[in-house]
């Protein structure tokens, strides 16, 4: 039976919970004061919902389901009808009883009886993949909704720094007036205009590639979502966060959906060796034949005054023991094959186990860092903008220059883009860490449930699937299309003249 995947806790680590129950349900909800924005509950939904890699994956799982059914296939019984209809040409000449023309149908029933454990062990293989397909749909799922919430806050990150930029190019466009104006009395030197046209140039081209940093963020957002961005909520926090670095690893390690489908895959390797040595068993079949021929009143034709039954009917019933004595080498190279698989499986789930540990503890550094860097810059920000008070009250008295004035705006403008930059890389970096505990999908983000895609459902309709003529309607698109999606802008106010 295959089980949903549920979070492992080890008993002897209860720190490890830390605060499960919050990261079991993220609350991503629409703020009071921005009832129009696009939260990114919303984004995560349509991602949900239209991402092609996301039903992409979806169908490949239902691909994977039906393995079971065809594996079951192989120790169910069979049967075969076969319809024939003859007419001799020429017969022997000596043969003075043969029909000219006849029907034959045949019926044969096979009963499996014993297959050397091939059909169980294939069964049991073919479920582990199952498991194995959905361990790999919920590392898909976590990874497209961890390159959403990469580009949402990308575009909230580009947007601030345009209205930065935008900004600086107004106070460079001020200062650079009163700098002409001062220069025309005799206040400030040619210098000083240089400097001042130098930086608004400058800010002028900032902003440009500002502009087209949003623009490039917007257009992934689309590709990713299906839809163009709006106007973008702030994010909810993310929910309690292991602060141990080891705390994460445990849960990672009981919850990554990368491992489990390692381990998933690794165990159906195990019964594929097992399924592959029962190829060099005895086969045991029940069958049952049934044969009615009609001659079509042509038997003995060629002796006169003859009367034969012109139709017969035959039933057989049998038990077929097949002992493979010689297959030229097939069953062995089958179980070397299968065993290399098992090998490569074992060390594939060392690596994912490897990869699962490094991402998490280097997801957890990074978070940490980021939120440092945060509190840094928010300092920065505020010591810069007392900076450039007083290097412009200085300035007023002739203690300071125009250029000293253009560094501290500068400053500001650096400590600024900065904070939003790191804004964005800790809230990023926090829910590449939640993916990498396996914390990161649908379930977890408390999307709506009536949306949310249950694989067992798929599997639980397919796995003892008996009829041969069931079928379903051919698939249509679910993943949305961006052709009708418009060239993404970054508009902005007009810009001064100078």
């Amino acid at each position: 039976m295959i089980n949903n995947h549920k979070p492992f806790i080890p008993h002897n680590n209860k720190k490890a919970l830390y605060s499960a129950s919050a990261l079991i349900c993220i609350a991503i909800m629409p703020l009071a004061n921005t009832a129009h924005a696009e939260t990114l509950r919303d984004a995560l939904t349509k991602a949900y919902e239209s991402n092609p890699t996301l039903t992409g994956a979806r169908a490949g799982q239902k691909v994977v389901n039906e393995n079971v059914p065809i594996a079951k296939a192989d120790g169910r019984p069979s049967l075969n009808l076969q319809s024939n209809y003859f007419e001799n040409i020429r017969n022997n000449p000596n043969s003075f009883t043969a029909p000219d023309r006849l029907t034959s149908n045949d019926a044969t029933l096979n009963v499996p009886a014993y297959r050397g454990g091939a059909v169980k062990n294939r069964i049991r293989a073919a479920k582990g993949q199952v498991k194995a397909s959905i361990a790999n749909l919920r590392a898909t799922e976590s990874s497209i909704f961890s390159n959403v919430v990469a580009a949402y806050m990308d575009v909230i990150r580009d947007e601030a720094v345009v209205d930065l930029n935008r900004a600086q190019v107004g106070v460079l466009s001020v200062n650079l007036e009163a700098t002409r104006d001062r220069f025309e009395i005799g206040d400030l030197t040619r210098t000083d205009v240089a400097q001042s046209e130098a930086r608004y140039a400058e800010a002028l081209g900032n902003l440009q590639n500002a502009r087209a940093n949003l623009i490039r963020s917007k257009e992934v957002y689309t590709q990713l979502v299906g839809s163009e961005p709006g106007a973008l909520e702030a994010p909810p926090p993310l929910p309690g966060l292991p602060e141990n670095p080891d705390d994460a690893v445990v849960v990672a390690l009981g919850s990554n959906p990368d491992l489990q489908s390692a381990k998933e895959s690794r165990d159906a390797a195990k019964y594929d060796i097992k399924a592959a040595r029962a190829s060099r068993l005895p086969t045991v079949d029940a069958f049952a034949q049934g044969n009615y021929t009609n001659f079509l009143g042509t038997l003995g034709g060629n002796i006169p005054g003859a009367n034969f039954i012109q139709s017969t009917t035959t039933f057989t019933l049998g038990v077929r023991a097949t002992i493979p004595f010689y297959q030229g080498g097939r069953p062995s190279a089958q179980i070397r094959q299968s065993q290399a698989r098992l090998s490569q499986a074992q060390e594939q789930e060392i690596a994912a186990e490897r990869n699962v540990i490094a991402q998490t503890r280097a997801s957890h550094a990074s978070w940490k860092a980021s939120l440092e860097l945060t509190r840094a810059f928010e300092r920065a920000v505020e010591a810069n903008t007392l900076s450039l008070e007083g290097v412009r009250a200085e300035n007023s008295v002739g203690n300071r220059t125009i250029l000293d004035i253009l560094n501290a705006e500068q400053e500001l403008l650096n400590s600024r883009v900065q904070l939003v930059t790191a804004q964005r890389n800790a809230y990023v970096a926090g829910f590449t860490l939640m993916a990498a505990m396996g914390k990161a999908e649908a379930r977890d983000l408390g999307l709506d449930e009536a949306l949310l895609y249950n694989p067992l459902e798929d599997y639980n309709k397919v796995k003892n699937s008996l009829n041969d003529w069931s079928s379903q309607p051919n698939p249509k698109e679910q993943a949305t299309r961006t052709t009708e999606t418009k060239a993404q802008t970054a508009p902005i106010t007009p810009l001064p003249e100078n």
